[in-house]
């Protein structure tokens, strides 16, 4: 029999490695020795994080991979540093989707997007969590949190909604600068820390049992959602966040 060389053992033990990643990513199971791991189903275990720490991390994330990347490294990434397993095996580059809202189509602003996902990996009741955070984020004035070490000084606007296009269109406004110059870029590194924040208090307040509900629809939101929303009129739209910023010259008559 023809002994294997150095080389061709080496080679096989990558393949050998290879094949439990790839079993890992696809079965959310791994080999441990005389074991077996398996990834757990969600909600993983949550440890209270500094919501400072998380902000400066999510500042530095956005950097590194944007808004939705930064916001959910700054959550998850703490979690990962602190509990090791399961956080640690994360795919955290996958988050990169995001930024722009979402490949640049300007759609759900990404720091909420990653914020989202965060929360969901994490709480037990997530919802009234994102209601709140997603609230909060159409009627605030942000960016709220100034980054230790900033590259620019930003002005603050309040987007009035969700959307990545709304609150960037208002801030240019605000600021009088330009939606592709280095200071928005900024800005939006901003606003990644404001939101993982306000995630890491959101999660606290909740894993401390101290978490209650503040967000309500907006009066006009309600007025809207009379006509269109479910068992209505019309019925032929969903939603909870603001509708003026788009539908803003509509009159009294636009059925």
């Amino acid at each position: 029999m023809r002994k294997t060389s150095r080389r061709e053992a080496l080679g096989l033990l990558s393949v050998a490695t290879g094949a439990a990643v790839m079993g890992t990513l696809f079965t959310g199971k791994a080999s441990a020795g005389t074991g077996e791991c398996k990834t757990p189903k969600t909600p993983w275990p949550y440890e209270k994080i500094e919501p400072a720490v998380a902000a400066e991390r999510a500042y530095k994330g956005y950097y590194e991979g944007r808004c939705m990347y930064g916001v959910f490294v700054s959550i998850i990434g703490e979690l990962a540093d602190k509990k090791g397993f399961p956080y640690n095996t994360f795919p955290f580059d996958m988050m990169k989707y995001g930024v722009g809202g979402v490949n640049d189509w300007a759609t759900l602003c990404g720091a909420l997007n990653g914020a989202a996902a965060a929360i969901y990996l994490v709480s037990s009741n997530p919802k009234p969590l994102i209601d709140d955070l997603f609230g909060w984020y159409e009627v605030a004035t942000l960016p709220d949190y100034r980054p230790l070490n900033p590259k620019f000084e930003i002005v603050s606007s309040v987007s009035h909604s969700t959307l990545c296009h709304n609150s960037v269109s208002r801030w240019c406004k605000a600021s009088k600068l330009k939606a592709l110059s280095k200071e928005r870029s900024e800005r939006c590194a901003w606003i990644t820390a404001s939101v993982a924040k306000r995630t890491a208090e959101l999660l606290n307040s909740q894993a401390a049992g101290a978490f209650k509900a503040e967000f309500l629809l907006p009066a006009r939101v309600k007025e809207c959602r009379g006509c269109h929303e479910e068992k209505s009129p019309l019925e032929n739209t969903r939603g909870k966040m603001d509708c003026s910023p788009c539908h803003f010259n509509l009159g009294t008559k636009h059925k």
